[in-house]
């Protein structure tokens, strides 16, 4: 049985359906083309999520998913923010 993914986002890293808030979201600015961690939902663009653990940000960083999905290369300022993430 399938379950209910109507509210549920999926991580780029580990392929698990997780509630919003249990992510982090990462977007390209569709006007400018920026890369930004996007925890307010107020930029419009490509989106992206991963989960708020060291192995899922460490393998997607690896293997380059969130490079990949967003089509842009990622900036050391954000790789640094994902860092800061898993800090808290």
């Amino acid at each position: 049985m399938k379950p209910d993914r109507k509210f549920l986002r999926q991580c780029i890293s580990c392929k698990e359906y997780r509630k919003k808030e249990e992510l982090i979201k990462i977007t390209k600015d569709a006007n400018n083309d920026d890369i930004k961690l996007n925890n307010d939902s107020l930029i419009q663009g490509r989106s992206v999520y991963i989960c708020k653990n060291e192995k899922c940000i460490a393998n997607a960083l690896k293997k380059k998913k969130i490079e990949n999905s967003l089509k842009s290369n990622l900036p050391e300022i954000v790789k640094e923010e994902l860092s800061t993430v898993l800090k808290k």
